[in-house]
């Protein structure tokens, strides 16, 4: 796991087995609280699986008790210049608490997060950034920040407007109220509820893992450019994404393994964001 400082404890890793990376938040005695060093892994992280275009499929998970229990507060205004620091973008879109949820949205393989125990704060914004979120009936969830004085700014007010209406967008980032699973799936926070998170994700990267990876990257990239487009705009994206398609060689190994009714066999993803 490659990241900024040699020397920081490792508090993400990744395990790649066959086609399907497994990133995990690895602090549990912490609750996988989110300190700047678990920010910058996450992107280190997604920066490497972006470089393996075998890669075809992610979970996002917690070790120990909980997903995460968000930003941790402690450690982190300890370092006021280094929040400062983070907090700037230096010319980017995104500063570096924003990209270490949108890092896991711009990049070009599904996504999915198994959530168990809590998942509060930054944790939320970070999963709400995957593509699927499958959740225990018992898990906490929280847009906890205003507990803090603080609003969602890690991403949450573009992942949470693809969700939810307005009005329960904002009443949920004002109360900073806690809701279980079961009442996050009625919500549309989570795609699915599962006693075992960890089976159900496996089990859909499985799925996802046999299609065409540029399918699943061109559709990654379609929605999320097409969802708040104009028709005009989003006519444009259908057009532009399908012709690079057409120019890969997936679509033709798709359709032949169609025509004579068997499983295809793709090539690596070369279908970029």
């Amino acid at each position: 796991m490659a990241n900024n400082d040699a020397a920081a404890p490792q508090r993400v890793a990744l395990d790649i087995q066959g086609a399907i990376a497994h990133v995990r938040l690895t602090r549990p005695e912490k609750l996988n609280a989110l300190d700047l060093t678990t920010l910058r892994q996450l992107v280190d992280t997604a920066a490497a699986i972006r470089h393996q275009p075998q890669i075809r499929a992610v979970i996002l998970s917690g070790d120990g008790a909980a997903f995460s229990a968000g930003l941790d507060f402690g450690a982190v205004t300890k370092r006021p210049w280094a929040v400062v620091r983070a907090f700037l973008t230096f010319g980017r879109a995104t500063n570096l608490f924003q990209r270490a949820c949108w890092c896991w949205r711009d990049l070009p393989v599904p996504v999915v997060a198994a959530l168990h125990g809590r998942c509060y704060g930054g944790a939320l914004q970070l999963a709400l950034a995957a593509d699927f979120r499958i959740t225990t009936p018992d898990c906490e969830l929280s847009v906890m920040e205003s507990k803090w004085g603080l609003i969602p700014d890690m991403s949450g007010s573009v992942s949470l407007r693809e969700l939810v209406p307005i009005d329960v967008a904002k009443r949920l980032a004002m109360t900073a109220q806690i809701i279980n699973g079961t009442e996050a799936k009625t919500l549309n926070l989570v795609t699915e509820v599962a006693d075992d998170p960890m089976v159900a994700a496996r089990a859909l990267a499985a799925d996802l893992a046999t299609r065409s990876p540029d399918v699943t990257a061109g559709v990654k990239a379609l929605f999320q450019r097409a969802w708040t487009a104009s028709a005009r705009g989003a006519f444009a994206a259908e057009r532009g994404i399908q012709l690079r398609l057409l120019l890969g060689p997936n679509w033709r190994i798709a359709l032949r393994a169609g025509l004579e009714k068997r499983p295809p066999h793709y090539r690596d993803r070369r279908f970029r964001r």
